[in-house]
């Protein structure tokens, strides 16, 4: 056997002892978008019975939703790079921990404020989780690419099925036990995932340690994403010219300024500008923000529409979500598969097609006053249908375009402006629903389908311009 064929004998069966221990991997990865994801969709089921028990109006609610993901958005820089700084592993278990905390604190909320506090502490833990989980499994798959993109489509097919079942479960807990039960439900997974965690994963070092951490960006991050989210949020029920309002603008475009120029000079910033010049790199994150701008301002408004113009009771919302939400596991898979095939860019753009005809379904035909459910259908699978065949490739395409030790960051720039995107979607959309639940709702709903649907079509075009990458 010549020496070439040997080496080659080797490194097959080098990725193939790897598989096994790989798939524990994945399995341990996969529990930490799992608590993420269902945080999402059960949460949204239960805002009109939050609403009614608290007393609190949409904009409070909005905050519910926004809390979390505003601490999830403005976190995971900083998860990214102490990630890469301390090790993986030792985040990832750090995430668990908090995040059942502030689960269990949800839980005994004793008014709307309290909630939101204790939701932005679950997005602080969600942003621990979700960056450490993504390099804990490009380090684990690095040997063979085309095994990294299968366990990215695992890992985001079992956030589809947290998803799947978040409404689902959602309404059974709210019809037997009430809306603080669903906060409870996280503490079974966390403790099943950090006890995983402890048993398979290595621990994980990173050359990064001696990197001092970039507390100035950190902190202007923090300002400029609160004041975007905030003036956003609180645009519609107090109006443009409230001091309020302009002065959450004004702190966001302030900050952000001094946030680019802290970054440009600072030896170790916690978002690496040059990341951006890459036009993959560019194209891919923006993608990520019109998805989730889509994604998350959408399933915000339909509740309430189904809630509140359809008259359906929280588990027939929790089961009318299902379509919505249980394409995902298949079309994660298929991602998986394609991009195998065919590299990221396909899937990317095939998705933002598939997802723009469904919001274009839905604000055609499939929201009214007295749609059926057969009408909406179509719309409710395409949605996920395109976004679980394009964010698996989005996500490889990222984790492909930088060196294996910048992972976590590169991971957690991506998820930072996909939450930042689904703040505003949130804020935005349910601006057009807020304080009108009647007739007029329906209105508003179209008008954000409308809207979305040009957003994932400019999203398509985004995935157009992703370098392909090779998975073979």
């Amino acid at each position: 056997m010549t020496s070439h064929k040997l080496a080659q004998a080797s490194a097959t069966s080098v990725v193939k002892a790897a598989r096994p221990a790989a798939g524990w991997t994945i399995a341990a990865s996969s529990f930490a978008f799992i608590i993420v994801q269902l945080d999402i969709t059960i949460v949204n089921v239960a805002l009109p019975q939050i609403g009614a028990d608290l007393g609190a109006r949409v904009s409070a609610l909005q905050w519910v939703v926004d809390a979390y993901t505003l601490g999830f958005a403005v976190f995971l820089l900083s998860a990214g790079a102490l990630g890469d700084k301390f090790g993986s592993k030792r985040l990832f278990l750090a995430g668990f921990l908090l995040f059942a905390l502030a689960s269990a604190a949800c839980g005994l909320a004793p008014n709307a404020g309290f909630l939101n506090i204790a939701r932005a502490i679950q997005g602080i833990g969600a942003a621990l989780l979700v960056p450490s989980s993504l390099a804990i499994l490009n380090r684990a798959c690095a040997h063979d690419k085309k095994l990294l993109a299968k366990a990215i489509g695992l890992w985001t097919a079992a956030g589809g099925v947290s998803i799947a079942a978040g409404p689902v479960l959602g309404g059974l807990l709210l019809a037997t036990a009430g809306w603080r039960s669903i906060f409870w439900v996280n503490i079974p997974i966390c403790i099943l995932g950090f006890l995983l965690t402890l048993r398979v994963v290595p621990a994980m070092t990173s050359k990064a340690h001696t990197h001092s951490f970039d507390w100035p960006g950190q902190m202007l991050a923090i300002v400029a994403l609160t004041g975007l989210v905030g003036a956003v949020i609180e645009l519609h029920p107090l109006g443009m010219g409230h001091p309020l309002v302009l002065a959450g603008f004004c702190l966001a475009l302030i900050a952000g300024a001094a946030f680019i120029l802290v970054e440009q000079k600072v030896p170790h910033p916690m978002l690496p500008l040059n990341f951006f010049r890459q036009t993959s790199f560019t194209a891919a994150v923006l993608f990520g923000v019109l998805v989730n701008f889509s994604y998350y301002g959408v399933i915000f408004v339909i509740s309430f529409y189904l809630q509140k113009v359809r008259g359906y009771n929280s588990l027939q919302a929790g089961l009318a979500f299902l379509p919505l939400t249980g394409t995902f596991i298949f079309s994660n898979l298929a991602s998986g598969w394609l991009i195998g095939r065919a590299g990221v860019r396909l899937p990317m753009v095939l998705g933002g097609l598939v997802g723009a005809l469904g919001y274009g379904l839905l604000g055609a035909v499939g929201i009214a006053s007295h749609a059926s459910f057969l009408q909406m259908l179509p719309g409710f699978v395409l949605i996920p249908a395109g976004m679980g065949l394009a964010v698996p490739a989005m996500t490889t395409s990222i984790l492909s375009s930088v060196e294996k030790n910048r992972a976590g960051t590169a991971s957690a720039v991506l998820n930072t402006a996909r939450q930042v995107g689904g703040a505003v979607g949130v804020a935005v959309c349910g601006a057009l629903v807020s304080d009108s639940f009647g007739g007029d709702m329906v209105s508003g709903v179209k008008i954000a389908m409308w809207t979305t649907t040009v957003l994932l079509l400019a999203a398509a075009g985004l995935g157009y311009l992703v370098r392909p990458v090779a998975t073979k």
